[in-house]
């Protein structure tokens, strides 16, 4: 599940609005040691382009 969430973030990553809202789905559907890989993940791939969009959802998360 986690590979495939990747995959749908990094096909929406072109739009900002996409992202989030495809973020929000995969961390509802992940918990425990999935969703801190998907955290690290996400901080390497897009931190330097949605890093607001990934603190407001990932602090939530936690």
């Amino acid at each position: 599940m986690l590979e495939y969430l990747k995959t749908i973030l990094q096909k929406v990553s072109f739009d900002a609005k996409l992202f989030e809202k495809e973020l929000r789905k995969a961390i509802r559907s992940l918990r425990g040691t999935e969703l801190k890989e998907l955290r690290n993940w996400c901080y390497l791939q897009f931190g330097s382009v949605y890093r607001m969009i990934l603190n407001r959802h990932f602090s939530k998360a936690t």
